[in-house]
């Protein structure tokens, strides 16, 4: 029996192929209704920002467009559509919304379940991709690329980078500490043991691997990480206990010298003490791709600083990631229509 699905994409996981890889898995006799929405051209809004979607974290749309737009569809496939709870009111034949993003930020799940609609997300969807570009952040850092096109940028040919004093060094000699083993930590442990690289892993909710344990990665505590570590990039979720979790404290207990890598969120650290660490030059450099307030403010101080590496908040965006994406939505789609369990329910 064919279903109806409307499915909202964007500009980066695109709509067609959200709908390519559905038929793919699901066969041609769907009814199928897409629609494309401007982000990131446009930015996305938070549920605090608006009445009737606190419940939301991030979302892109207005609610009313939304609601019509999926209409009678019994299954909705999305990446930043909001779904409140006024909106799952209005949605009486909806019974599962499929989001492609490692968590349903979008979606008021209280409601969800209230309402009796099922929902599935994409977990790891962008795992590789943020593990390969962390490998890429710390590489721009510690040996000066980002130092080096900056230089070349503005006409200046910066011989002195050749200097042992201020050259750069190479990974086989330094200890990388990660914290977070999760989706994304535990892959850049693979990476990164090419490079011949000492690895500390500090995360208390999950045990190594056999096979990282049996190639010398140690599970230690955060303390240890700071002390020890050349690199210490972050790589954790953000909850009540981690938020704030890189201070002061935290940055005055890493090594003169160590590098400081953020690919995981903006609310993990405090920022304005990570400038004075790198004012001060206890800290040679770090490598930021998320914010607490994104885009950040034009006169934020690190934007100023000629040791710091800044991206947009990049680091999961790859053409793999929208196919994998869509790919994972697509099984979950099929396994709905053929009454089997769901495989990533939240």
């Amino acid at each position: 029996m064919s279903k109806t699905i409307a499915i909202i994409g964007d500009r980066f996981m695109l709509p067609s192929v959200f709908a390519e890889k559905i038929v793919a898995a699901c066969g041609p006799e769907h009814i199928i209704r897409m629609l494309e929405q401007p982000w990131p051209d446009e930015p996305m809004e938070h549920g605090y920002a608006k009445k009737g979607l606190d419940g939301l974290k991030e979302y892109f749309g207005k609610p009313d467009e939304i609601v019509e737009f999926i209409g009678d569809a019994e299954i909705f496939v999305t990446q930043l559509a909001p779904l409140s709870a006024s909106m799952f009111a209005r949605l009486p034949k909806l019974k599962l919304a499929a989001v492609s993003r490692g968590g349903p930020v979008n979606v008021d799940m209280a409601a969800a379940r209230a309402h009796g609609v099922l929902v599935v997300n994409t977990p790891a969807r962008n795992a590789s991709a943020v593990a390969e570009f962390t490998v890429g952040a710390i590489l721009a850092e510690t040996r000066l690329i980002r130092a080096g096109h900056d230089s070349m940028k503005k006409g200046d040919w910066r011989g002195d980078l050749y200097r042992a004093d201020l050259t750069g060094r190479e990974l086989n000699e330094m200890t990388v500490g990660i914290v977070g083993y999760g989706n994304i930590g535990s892959r850049l442990v693979k990476l990164l043991k090419a490079f011949g690289c000492r690895i500390l892993v500090c995360d208390p909710y999950v045990q190594l691997s056999a096979q990282d344990r049996a190639d010398g990665v140690a599970h230690v505590d955060l303390d240890t990480v700071l002390a020890q570590s050349d690199i210490v990039t972050l790589h954790a979720r953000v909850t009540a206990e981690t938020t704030g979790m890189i201070g002061a404290v935290q940055f005055a207990r890493m090594k003169p010298g160590a590098t400081f890598v953020n690919t995981a969120r903006g609310p993990l650290v405090d920022y304005d003490a990570l400038y004075d660490a790198l004012v001060s030059g206890h800290l040679r450099g770090a490598m930021l791709e998320t914010f607490a307030i994104e885009p950040p403010p034009a006169d934020w101080p690190l934007l100023s600083l000629p040791n710091v590496t800044l991206t947009p908040h990049i680091a999961g965006a790859s053409v793999r990631t929208v196919t994998l994406a869509a790919e994972m939505v697509a099984e979950d789609v099929r396994r709905y229509i053929a009454g089997e369990p769901l495989r990533h329910p939240c």
